[in-house]
């Protein structure tokens, strides 16, 4: 090609062929790479062999000394050394393990409980033979049992109730009252009683629940000369004639106080 070499010279032509000079002849060959690491980069520009100063794993160029995960992940961690690729994977239990969790290394499988006969899944809820008021659940293996929580009761302790086959007791209906009493003078009436606190206008009755309920009564005077009873609310028009502070019966006839020649009649209409 045009350029002397002198006799056992070596060099490398275009294409990565390495010749020699050997008794006026050139003989040529496809250079030979001794590659002493199990990722090497590519030949850099210019080169034919590869290099060891990094490594080259799944496609993607890392630097000498590089840590890194690979893409299928699973906690697994690799580093770059001199062109060699090491990687390390957590070491996970045999068989299964307590509790599975997203963020966890190692794929398992919670253990099952074996309780009394009978097998549960993790996380399971059952309830003891016979005995509804205690809940248990299996946890890694293990089953934990604990009783039923019962509600708050706003009763006091005397109106609780424990009935047959129950767990939690609960509030007694309060005993109806058999009455209503006063505490201003301690008298107790029956339910459905009426009577008069003091008041002839004013009637009471009590109710069904121990309560009292009164109500007053509005009397209309129809006459202009009502007789007034002791005793009685309203004053009462058909029995006679009151007149200067005195009754007179009906259809009866009297001499009037302010002219002894007037005769007055007592008329109930």
């Amino acid at each position: 090609r045009g350029i002397p070499r002198e006799p056992g010279a070596r060099w490398t032509e275009p294409g990565c062929q390495s010749c020699t000079c050997q008794g006026g002849r050139v003989l040529c060959d496809a250079v030979s790479c001794s590659v002493p690491c199990s990722h090497p980069l590519p030949a850099p520009a210019g080169g034919c062999c590869p290099t060891c100063t990094g490594c080259l794993h799944e496609g993607v160029a890392r630097a000498e000394g590089d840590v890194f995960s690979p893409s299928d992940g699973n906690c697994t961690i690799c580093v770059c050394l001199a062109g060699n690729v090491s990687c390390l994977s957590p070491e996970c239990p045999p068989g299964s393990c307590p509790s599975p969790s997203p963020a966890d290394c190692c794929s398992c499988t919670p253990e099952k409980c074996h309780f009394r006969g009978r097998t549960y899944a993790h996380g399971a809820r059952f309830s003891l033979d016979g005995d509804d008021c205690t809940t248990c659940v299996c946890q890694g293996g293990e089953v934990e049992c604990s009783f039923t929580p019962c509600p708050m009761l706003d009763c006091p302790q005397h109106q609780r109730h424990l009935g047959p086959g129950q767990c939690c007791s609960t509030c007694r209906d309060p005993p109806a009252p058999a009455g209503c009493f006063l505490d201003d003078n301690g008298v107790e009436f029956p339910v459905g009683q009426i009577w008069s606190p003091g008041d002839p206008c004013e009637l009471c009755i009590c109710q069904a629940d121990g309560s009292v309920s009164c109500q007053r009564t509005d009397c209309v005077e129809t006459c202009p000369y009502p007789i007034r009873i002791p005793g009685q609310c309203c004053p009462d028009c058909s029995a006679g004639c009151t007149y200067m502070g005195r009754i007179f019966s009906n259809n009866e006839t009297f001499p009037s106080a302010l002219d002894p020649c007037l005769s007055c009649i007592c008329l109930v209409r």
